[in-house]
C-alpha cells in the first residue's frame, strides 16, 4: 500500500488588521466640514476664549458687584425665571388641551395663535412699545375714551415695567411650548380616555390619572429648557423698556449689551460669567433627563 507524502505547509505569522486609509468620500467630507469649522473656530471659540480673557481679572468682577444695577439686574432675573416661566408653561398645558380638539375652528385659530411666535421679534415688540406709550399709545387712548381717565404709565415704573416685559415673554413664546405639549397629548393613545370615560372619570380625573403622567417628563424637560433659553433672551427686555427706567429693569442678559454699549467688556464678561451659576446646573439637569 503506497502512501503520498504532502508537503508540509509553512507556519504562518499572525498580523495586526489592515490599516485602511481614508476613502475618497471621507476625505470630500473633510474638505467640505473646513469651511464651518473655520467660520465656527473663529465667530464661536474665539469670541468666547477673548471674553473669558478679558473677565480674567478680579477687579472686574469687583466693580461689577459694587454697581447698584448689578443686584437689581439679578433680581430681575430671578423673578423672570421663577414667575415668567412657570405661568408660560401652566398656560401652555392648559391650551394645548384646548387646541387638541378636532374643531374645525380650533384649527383656524390656532393658526392666529401661532402668528406672535412666528413673527419676527424685533417689529412686534416695538409696535407693543409704542402702544403702551403714554401719552399717544393706543392702550391709553382707549382707557381714556372709556373711562375719561388717564391710563397708567406702563414703562416708566419698574416693576409694572417688569411686568409687562414678562408679559411680553409669554405671550411671544407661548405658542411654541403650546405645539410641544400638543405633541406630547397626541401620543397619548385615545383608548385610554375611552376606558376612563366608561368608568365615569370626570374632566379632571382625566387629566390626573392619564394625562399628566404621560406628560409629566416632557413638561419638566420643556421647563427647564425654557429656562435656559430665557437666560439667554434680551429681546422682551431689551426692546420693550430698553432697561428703563433708570436700568432698574435690566436682566443678566441686557445688562451685558448695556455694558459693551458703553465700551466695559470687561464687565460684560463678567456678567457672563456670573451667569453660569444659573446656567450650569439647568444644563446638567437638562443632560441628565435626556440621558434617560
Amino acid at each position: 500500500m503506497s502512501t503520498i507524502a504532502l508537503p508540509q505547509s509553512e507556519p504562518t505569522v499572525p498580523t495586526g488588521p489592515a490599516r485602511k486609509g481614508m476613502t475618497t468620500w471621507q476625505r470630500w467630507g473633510l474638505v467640505l466640514l473646513a469651511p464651518y469649522a473655520a467660520v465656527f473656530v473663529v465667530f464661536v471659540v474665539y469670541p468666547v476664549v477673548y471674553g473669558l480673557w478679558l473677565a480674567r481679572h478680579p477687579q472686574s468682577y469687583v466693580n461689577l458687584v459694587n454697581d447698584p444695577i448689578f443686584f437689581g439686574s439679578v433680581v430681575n432675573t430671578l423673578i423672570f425665571l421663577v414667575v415668567a416661566i412657570n405661568l408660560k408653561m401652566a398656560v401652555a398645558l392648559a391650551l394645548s388641551g384646548f387646541f387638541v380638539r378636532a374643531n374645525a375652528w380650533i384649527r383656524w385659530l390656532s393658526v392666529l395663535f401661532i402668528l406672535p411666535w412666528a413673527v419676527p421679534s424685533i417689529p412686534t415688540i416695538l409696535s407693543l412699545r409704542f402702544m403702551l406709550n403714554p401719552e399717544w399709545g393706543i392702550v391709553n387712548q382707549t382707557i381714556f375714551k372709556l373711562t375719561g381717565a388717564d391710563g397708567p404709565n406702563w414703562l416708566n415704573d419698574r416693576w409694572l415695567a417688569l411686568s409687562m416685559a414678562m408679559a411680553v415673554h409669554v405671550w411671544k413664546s407661548l405658542p411654541f411650548w403650546t405645539m410641544i405639549l400638543i405633541a406630547g397629548r397626541l401620543s397619548i393613545p385615545a383608548e385610554h380616555y375611552e376606558a376612563a370615560g366608561v368608568d365615569g372619570a370626570r374632566t379632571l380625573q382625566k387629566f390626573r390619572y392619564i394625562t399628566w403622567p404621560a406628560l409629566r417628563g416632557l413638561y419638566l424637560t420643556s421647563l427647564i429648557l425654557s429656562m435656559i433659553w430665557t437666560l439667554g433672551d434680551f429681546n422682551s427686555v431689551y426692546l420693550l423698556t430698553g432697561g428703563g427706567p433708570a436700568d432698574l429693569t435690566h436682566v443678566l442678559a441686557t445688562l451685558g449689551i448695556r455694558y459693551l454699549r458703553l465700551d466695559q467688556v470687561d464687565l460684560s464678561m463678567a456678567t457672563i460669567v456670573c451667569a453660569l451659576p444659573l446656567v450650569l446646573p439647568l444644563v446638567y439637569f437638562m443632560m441628565k433627563r435626556l440621558s434617560k
